[in-house]
């Protein structure tokens, strides 16, 4: 093995490693629960859990997700009734998502099935080795934002 070869970083190979399997993990969890949404709709739900009645763009920007992407799955959610539009009172141009009281039960088994997951994901790992990996991976994330930003 050369020198250059012993240097190579892998991060963005191990974490596209750890979400594949991890996603396998949660899907097959899911399933055995009776969860009927994916992970990618389950990060939508998470971010409406925590702000209800935001509008579309607001939530792309919480989740991540491309405009085009976000509306095709907002679009699926609500036939399967998770959530709801409404158009804003104070502008009518705008789009507000709302939960719904189906979503109030999927929440709980959904935050259970988090929860599962981060032990799994944490176990062997001290609380100070668990801060100061999460505050890398957070560094990492607003590395690829601003270079995304700065794309455009």
């Amino acid at each position: 093995m050369t020198d250059s070869m012993k240097q190579q970083r892998q991060a963005g190979f191990l974490m596209a490693k750890i979400r594949q399997v991890g996603e396998r993990v949660f899907l097959r969890r899911m399933k055995d629960s009776g969860v009927e949404i994916n992970p990618a709709q389950g990060r939508i739900m998470f971010a409406l859990w925590r702000d209800d009645g935001i509008s579309i763009q607001k939530l792309a920007q919480k989740t991540q997700l491309g405009k085009s992407t976000l509306t095709s799955m907002l679009d699926r959610l609500e036939a399967m009734g998770y959530l709801r539009r409404q158009r804003s009172d104070s502008d009518r141009r705008k789009i507000l998502i709302f939960r719904t009281e189906k979503d109030r039960a999927l929440e709980r088994k959904y935050v259970e099935l988090s929860e599962k997951m981060t032990e799994i994901w944490y176990h062997g790992f001290a609380e100070p080795e668990i801060d100061q990996f999460e505050a890398s991976l957070q560094k990492i994330l607003d590395n690829l934002v601003a270079y995304e930003n700065n794309m455009e």
